[in-house]
């Protein structure tokens, strides 16, 4: 069985990129949403200052990363582009943000980094709204 065949009709593949996908957006979701709460308080935020932009404007990127783009990742939505952020933002955070750190620091960053990579080689899967999207503009002939 080759999986790495764009038109591949297979209804395992399928249905593990969808279990994968949901699972993975939702376990970032609990990684953005609190990044979200301290972006909404208003308070005095302490968060890392990526290339001199400012612990705001990182916070905000890091909260579209991780928040938004994750439930895009969980509907099939936008996937690749959703996918091409979360990759981004775990690449800062495994060598930038905790490249000093030990292993275990960086560790969670790193899985999630390679469970994204896979996801950009292998498309969102037929279990998805990219998919219905690209079904429809087929028929219709846009």
């Amino acid at each position: 069985m080759n999986y790495f065949k764009s038109n591949s009709s297979s209804v395992p593949k399928d249905i593990i990129l969808f279990v994968v996908r949901v699972f993975v957006g939702f376990a970032m979701l609990s990684h953005g949403f609190p990044k979200l709460q301290m972006l909404l308080e208003g308070g005095k935020i302490e968060f890392y200052d990526f290339l001199g932009l400012g612990p705001l404007v990182t916070l905000v990127l890091t909260v579209i990363a991780e928040f938004a783009c994750s439930i895009l990742l969980i509907l099939g939505l936008f996937t690749r582009i959703s996918l091409g952020f979360l990759i981004f933002t775990m690449v800062i955070a495994a060598f930038m943000v905790h490249g000093a750190d030990p292993f275990e620091k960086r560790e969670m960053s790193l899985i999630y980094l390679s469970v994204y990579l896979l996801l950009m080689a292998f498309g969102a899967g037929k279990v998805s709204v990219d998919h219905m999207i690209e079904k429809r503009r087929r028929a219709s002939d846009w």
